[in-house]
């Protein structure tokens, strides 16, 4: 510790300079602003601006860099609280019980908790990243693709929280969206389920099966309400979180910032997977669980707080072994090679200006996207007081072109209006939605890792049972799925026997 404060207010010196301190602000503001759109996301904010930093000295750069990866994480709550419309996988948990909230009127409290809880989680984040780097580094290189595999299996192990009151219903959405993400062309350059169509052979965007399950089926159902005849009386929003919210919330922070780091920390298990963990571990740890998804405030305050740590975790194996955690720390990557600086584990002797600005600007960059988002949730949820027959063709556009920019397909739109009608079938029949996309964002990772444990171990699944790792992840898969189910019968038993003793 004593080493590192030197170096740390080294670091500031760096970041706080007036040219420097501009950047960050650039970078918070542009990413703020691009993560309210869905379908850009962290990784094509980075990408927009990749030309522009490559002009720029490594050190501005790099700062610039890791400010709009910081905003953007934080924009995409935004729309998926006040619209439903989450724009990647680490906002869709966000959708579950933030929406909610914006729909009993209490979006401004959604809005601060996910700004609060970023900020710490954030913070929190950094200190890990600036005191446990290397070591954390080493541990996990001691994970391969089996440990990959029953870490993806883990992560499916959310769906008993997603599930609501029937997890076979869970599981049958959680196998629709492993189901979704095999088609395309696979590891070994074979297309399935194609169709015969070339448009095919890279799958189904994320962005249009999420968009179409959330944001185009809210459409759906309020449409069909209208046409109904019901009309929804505007809400008197609160803006403001209480301080009793806020404290009750800590907890969810904190638990929410160590899962996002450590498995931010593993390269390609990425923050929709720490997003999806926390939430599950709030749900199953609650008092009242039966709360949840009717707009719990821990609901948003544990995803929201994992997949910034996450984005601070990325950067571990980035900076350390030179191995990107993230598509988003790929393209970090990439601009840090291009500017002539090398990540690996010469990177803190060779480049301390950029490892040292870069982690005080991460500090600095947090303190000014609490100062940037706060003010502005009066402004956002201002957008709920639109009424519903005017707001409804503006989501409808925004998700439009979200999605056409992704590839620019008319296929796309198609799919996009298929998934909208499927998530409004499935939410007339009250099958949950989230699980879809929990089975599509692990299916991919979870094929290519089981395939290549299988060639490790030339076809013996028991052989992975060797691998104390694995054991622990398949035991805690097993602890996650049964528990929800165990705790309900514990509640009701308890509740019989207060009943009785009452009676």
């Amino acid at each position: 510790m004593g080493d590192v404060l030197p170096l740390l207010m080294y670091g500031f010196e760096i970041a706080l300079q007036p040219q420097n301190l501009m950047f960050a602000f650039i970078g918070a503001v542009l990413g703020t602003v691009i993560g309210v759109l869905p379908g850009i996301g962290p990784a094509g904010a980075l990408a927009m601006l990749l030309p522009i930093v490559l002009n720029m000295n490594p050190v501005g750069a790099i700062i610039m860099l890791a400010a709009l990866y910081s905003g953007a994480m934080y924009g995409g709550s935004t729309t998926s609280i006040l619209l439903n419309v989450p724009g990647e996988s680490s906002s869709v948990v966000t959708c579950i019980d933030g929406h909610q909230m914006a729909l009993q009127g209490r979006a401004g409290p959604a809005l601060c908790i996910s700004a609060i809880g970023s900020f710490i989680a954030g913070t929190l984040g950094v200190v890990a990243l600036m005191l446990f780097a290397p070591r954390i580094a080493e541990w996990a290189l001691n994970f391969g693709p089996p440990e990959y595999f029953v870490l993806m299996v883990f992560g499916l192990s959310s769906v008993a929280s997603l599930s609501g009151d029937s997890l076979v219903k869970g599981l049958m959405a959680m196998t629709l969206g492993l189901m979704i993400s095999t088609m395309g062309t696979d590891v070994t350059g074979v297309a399935r389920f194609t169709f015969g169509m070339a448009e095919m052979l890279d799958g189904i965007e994320f962005l249009i099966v999420t968009i179409g399950l959330f944001a185009v089926s809210e459409v759906l159902l309020n449409t069909n309400e209208l046409r109904g005849g019901e009309v929804k009386s505007v809400i008197k929003h609160r803006l403001f979180i209480s301080f009793r919210e806020i404290r009750d919330c800590l907890g969810a922070i904190s638990r929410g910032s160590v899962i996002g780091f450590i498995v931010g920390v593993m390269p390609g298990a990425g923050a929709g997977i720490a997003s999806f963990l926390s939430y599950s571990v709030e749900l199953q740890i609650s008092k009242h669980p039966e709360r949840f998804g009717h707009g719990e405030i821990r609901g948003v305050a544990a995803p929201e707080s994992a997949n910034n740590a996450a984005s601070a975790g990325a950067m571990v194996p980035m900076l350390t072994l030179g191995i990107p955690g993230s598509g988003t720390t790929a393209i970090l990557l990439l601009a840090l090679n291009a500017l002539n600086v090398h990540p690996g584990p010469m990177m803190f002797s060779q480049h301390p200006e950029v490892v040292w600005g870069l982690i005080a600007a991460l500090y600095v960059g947090n303190v000014m996207l609490l100062i940037l988002n706060l003010p502005l949730v009066g402004l956002f949820v201002r957008l709920l007081y639109v009424p519903m027959r005017l707001m409804l063709p503006v989501i409808m556009v925004i998700c439009v072109i979200g999605v056409y920019n992704a590839n620019q397909q008319t296929l796309d739109l198609v799919f996009l209006c298929g998934f909208g009608v499927l998530g409004y079938y499935m939410r007339k029949h009250r099958y949950p939605v989230a699980p879809v996309i929990l089975g599509l964002v692990l299916g991919t990772r979870m094929e290519e890792a089981l395939r290549q444990s299988m060639i490790m171990t030339q076809g013996n699944l028991l052989a992975l049972l060797d691998r104390p790792i694995v054991v622990v992840f398949l035991v805690l898969t097993v602890i996650f799925l049964c528990m929800p189910q165990i705790l309900k019968r514990l509640r009701f038993r308890g509740r019989k026997v207060q009943l009785e003793t009452e009676g």
